[in-house]
């Protein structure tokens, strides 16, 4: 069997394994398997890399403070494991369920109130989210291109998510004058993880969903419908 450089973009054709039928079985096994090569992109078909992929700069607009991340590598996705998977292609609904452990490395700045502690500080920051669980709920529909091809098209999602087991906070300098002060915060921030979470971290999360919807878009676009399953589309 022919080995691939982890640095080359397989064709879709070499790493999707279509389903004959849409039983759950078969599309968590069909979708966990085109994960790790589906996450590097088409660069020559426009689809962009989700792993890493990179937030050139996100300001988060909070109660009291302004938070802005730039620079920021998000690592992970390539090993996220796939919990669930529902197609129905009648309804053109479908479900996809999974959890990661993801890590985003940047800089940041920072100017007001996290909690109880004023904050002016500016540095490295490395988050860490172990079994990051999503669930993305998505209408389809079907379209033909520009040549008859039939294709999946996506009509609209919604997404639910929960930070999981952990999430980690290493941010330099929270405090420019004081070490030790920052140093105590950022302690007090790690122990108080999920509530910290809460209050700035969805911002962060609608970032990466919409970029991972505007992939799948493009790659449906890509991709034509009999590729990616062996049922035919429904009659309407």
């Amino acid at each position: 069997m022919a080995t691939h450089s982890p640095f080359i973009c397989l064709s879709p054709a070499d790493y999707i394994h279509p389903c004959n039928e849409t039983s759950r079985e078969c599309l968590v096994k069909s979708t966990q398997d085109a994960i790790p090569e589906f996450v590097k992109g088409i660069p020559e078909l426009g689809v962009p890399v989700l792993d890493p992929f990179t937030i050139e700069k996100l300001s988060v607009p909070l109660s009291g403070l302004t938070f802005t991340f730039y620079q920021g590598k998000v690592n992970g996705f390539r090993k996220c494991i796939v919990d669930d998977v529902v197609s129905e292609l009648e309804k053109r609904h479908f479900v996809l369920a999974f959890h990661c452990n993801l890590t985003i490395k940047g800089t940041y700045d920072a100017v007001g109130r996290i909690l109880l502690f004023p904050i002016d500080g500016a540095g490295d920051a490395k988050v860490k989210l172990t079994n990051l669980r999503m669930k993305v709920d998505i209408n389809t529909k079907y379209i033909k291109d520009d040549q008859g091809v039939n294709h999946f098209a996506l009509k609209n999602y919604k997404y639910s998510f929960d930070y999981g087991d952990r999430v980690s906070f290493d941010l330099k300098n929270l405090f420019k004058e004081s070490k030790e002060l920052s140093t105590t915060v950022l302690q007090f921030l790690n122990e108080n993880w999920r509530t910290v979470a809460e209050e700035f971290g969805k911002p962060i999360v609608d970032y990466a969903v919409e970029l991972a919807i505007k992939t799948i878009e493009k790659f449906f676009l890509a991709v034509p419908y009999e590729e990616l399953i062996n049922v035919p589309i429904p009659k309407f």
